[in-house]
């Protein structure tokens, strides 16, 4: 129980300190790069026919706008995320386009939700941090119609993703006191093994999992690149930290390390992710 309530403080740390303010300062960035990936989300809430929708690990409330916005004044989509930067972008973002979209800073590990209240939850790269995801997922369930659908979209393994750690890769010669996670503990590839998603999602009252791989092609301008890896990632919670000869080295290592992704003024590169889907398995009368 002490290691779980240290790793809920360190993503309440980081989330609401320097890499959730990251991630608002690069919001648009982001939002075009994941743009292929929220589009599958969004054509799946669709396809359900949903109504009340939760996302999970909004973020700067991407995915649920894009959602709100496909429901219509007929539905609402709520987002929930641990962090207070992303929570209060999201919110400015709903209050100028008018959208039915609301928004909970809270750890949806824990948060009581109405029961029952939704027909339809998703999550863009947002479900990986959970220090219990069985606790998690069955707190989603209990937020959950019976029969809900469960859409998510989670990345495989790292090798597979390189542009995901090229970064890290690349610094940590320079950097050796750089973080390395292991591949279970909570973090960017924490759901990378199917089996493993498979298990969690049936223990925690979710059933016809259905778990695909997809492949997507995602881009961010060259001109973003920089700012891109020296704000995210291990790399940006690093390098506020070094000297600034030592900053410029790194800088230029990494950069030339992505050369392969660059093409002119445009970096492309693979997201191999999992598309994994289920349904609220009803709850049995007694």
């Amino acid at each position: 129980m002490d290691a779980e309530r240290r790793n809920d403080d360190e993503q309440t740390a980081r989330w609401n300190g320097r890499a959730g303010h990251a991630w608002v300062d690069l919001q648009q960035v982001l939002d075009g790069m994941f743009r292929p990936l929220e589009d599958l989300l969004v054509d799946a809430v669709s396809a359900e026919g949903a109504e009340h929708v939760l996302d999970v690990g909004c973020g700067t409330g991407g995915t649920t706008l894009a959602v709100a916005r496909r429901l219509g004044p007929a539905g609402h989509c709520v987002g929930v995320d641990i962090s207070g930067p992303l929570v209060d972008t999201a919110r400015e973002r709903a209050e100028r386009e008018g959208a039915p979209a609301s928004f909970v800073r809270a750890d949806a590990q824990e948060h009581l939700f109405e029961p029952a209240a939704f027909d339809t939850v998703i999550s863009r790269f947002g479900v990986m941090f959970f220090d219990d995801p069985v606790r998690a997922f069955t707190n989603l369930r209990s937020a959950a119609r019976d029969d809900a659908a469960l859409r998510f979209v989670v990345w495989r393994d790292p090798g597979e993703n390189p542009f995901m750690t090229t970064a890290q890769r690349a610094a940590a010669p320079l950097l050796p006191s750089l973080p390395v996670r292991g591949p279970d503990e909570p973090g960017q590839f924490a759901f990378a093994d199917p089996d493993k998603v498979r298990r969690i999602l049936a223990e925690s009252g979710w059933a016809d999992i259905d778990i695909r791989p997809v492949d997507v092609v995602c881009a961010l301008p060259e001109k973003d690149l920089v700012r891109y890896f020296t704000r995210l990632g291990p790399l940006g919670m690093a390098l506020p930290e070094v000297d600034e000869e030592t900053r410029a080295r790194v800088v230029e290592t990494v950069r030339a390390a992505f050369g392969p992704f660059v093409h002119g003024a445009e970096v492309r590169f693979t997201a191999a992710c999992w598309t994994v889907g289920a349904r609220a398995l009803a709850a049995k009368l007694s």
